[in-house]
């Protein structure tokens, strides 16, 4: 019969079964502890293979399993050995948050007592080295800064609005390049999501600016009459263009403006990151503002108005002069403060309500829960700031009006409510929220692949 060993975890010693019928019920053990104990997911076990598969047959045999366990433990060692800082072999609470500080990830109090009950065993508040194997052994984070990598609320969810506050990179990223990357990912996120929602972005332009009480359908039938199905993405050339220079251009102003409001080697607290994520996104509008006058032009206009972006640019400059590029650029403005804060509160709110309920659970919180908390803060985002975003899209529209037609943020608003109610503030909202979970889906798995390609892991 053939003998087979088996490494029993956490115990320093081996167990062998001397049977095939041993071997099917052991294999069965370990797929049961995997998913139930460690719960572990389809691709988490692929990594744990292709880590310690050395001659590359696609499995694991008895050495290199023991051998990757071996390997991974020793990392697991050390890293808890510089955590714990006062060396008496437990981790509280103070130690986490210090450390997690000192690799440029700022969390409260609160949120590190979180992450020590995530792996806090016997609930003295404190981790010891076996709790600690015990939790990260087949795990699909090997560190704290994996976890906090987790939650951190990332902007590569692209659902048409640039307004939230920029992602948070640690020193270890900035300088080993991985902000970068990670940026040009969000970028080919955003640019792929964006195409593919594109009908439905250039339909809530319409249903913002006509104010006919025209449906989804007869809008669609509409535009594909007027221009075929092609005009369906009138402005996504643009509109996928202006996302490179409004991340890097927000991205840059954030780091420097967090400079300002904060003290040389002080932790930024959660309403300064607001503050700099605010004035980082006003920025980035002022600078490429133009950009987005011409968006909404280039998606309203009808067949042979424009031969292009560079032929509108030129007929506007020419019959409206350069303010009218600046058309709605106020309640652009006004529109940051809202959708940023909501965002970014209601991300955390959905965050900690989570973690107070799966408190062991913190480190791998599961794909669907992060993305759900992501969506739906932004979509409370933009629920808040979307009145003055058809605000801005009408002012962009009626530039090319005479001066007696045109009106100001306010009348418009006053002449909205007039006509159409408070609902009128809403009009397109349908097809915005029909896009959301597309671009969110589409975003994700652009991102994930972009990220691959580029070399990230996580």
């Amino acid at each position: 019969f053939g003998c087979f060993y088996f490494c029993v975890f956490c115990c320093g010693h081996f167990v062998y079964f001397l049977s095939h019928f041993g071997i099917y019920l052991l294999s069965f053990y370990v797929f049961l502890l995997l998913f139930y104990k460690y719960k572990c997911t389809v691709s988490l076990l692929q990594k744990i293979v292709s880590s310690g598969d050395q001659n590359k047959d696609g499995s694991l045999d008895f050495n290199e399993f023991t051998k990757y366990l071996k390997e991974h433990e020793k990392k697991l060692r050390l890293t808890f050995k510089s955590l714990d800082r006062n060396n008496d072999g437990r981790i509280d609470a103070s130690e986490i948050q210090q450390s997690l500080e000192e690799l440029g990830i700022n969390v409260s109090r609160e949120d590190a007592m979180k992450i020590l009950q995530s792996m806090d065993i016997d609930g003295t508040m404190m981790v010891d080295w076996n709790e600690w194997r015990e939790h990260f052994l087949l795990r699909p984070a090997h560190n704290l800064e994996d976890i906090i990598r987790y939650w951190k609320h990332s902007s590569f969810l692209d659902i048409g609005d640039s307004l939230a506050v920029p992602d948070e990179f640690t020193e270890e990223e900035k300088s080993s390049g991985v902000w970068w990357k990670q940026l040009v990912a969000g970028a080919a996120a955003g640019g792929v999501s964006r195409t593919g929602t594109a009908p439905l972005d250039r339909m809530k332009v319409f249903m913002q600016v006509h104010s006919s009480k025209m449906g989804l359908i007869g809008g669609f039938k509409q535009m594909i009459a007027e221009g075929g199905l092609k005009s369906l993405w009138r402005g996504n050339g643009i509109n996928v263009m202006k996302i490179a220079p409004e991340t890097s251009i927000k991205f840059m102003a954030y780091e420097q403006y967090k400079k300002l409001l904060t003290s040389e080697g002080k932790k930024i607290e959660t309403h300064k990151r607001f503050m700099a994520g605010s004035m980082a996104g006003a920025t980035a509008q002022t600078a490429i503002y133009p950009m987005e006058v011409l968006k909404t032009r280039l998606t309203l206009r009808k067949t042979g108005q424009y031969a292009g972006m560079f032929d509108c640019a030129k007929k506007i400059l020419r019959k409206e002069g350069v303010k009218a590029f600046y058309k709605g650029y106020i309640p652009n403005l006004l529109g940051i403060i809202p959708y940023a804060g909501i965002d970014l509160a209601v991300y955390e709110s959905l965050k900690n309500s989570w973690l107070s309920y799966h408190p062991k659970d913190s480190a791998n919180p599961g794909i669907l829960v992060l993305l759900g908390c992501g969506t739906i803060s932004s979509t409370c985002g933009q629920l808040a700031s979307y009145p003055l975003a058809l605000v801005r899209t009408r002012m962009q529209a009626q530039a090319s009006l005479d001066a007696s037609d045109q009106s100001s943020m306010s009348s418009l608003i006053r002449k909205i409510l007039a006509k159409d109610g408070f609902f009128g503030l809403y009009r397109g909202i349908l097809p915005n929220f029909m896009k959301v979970i597309p671009a969110v889906s589409i975003s994700y798995v652009v991102y994930e692949y972009t990220k691959t390609g580029l070399g990230i892991s996580k």
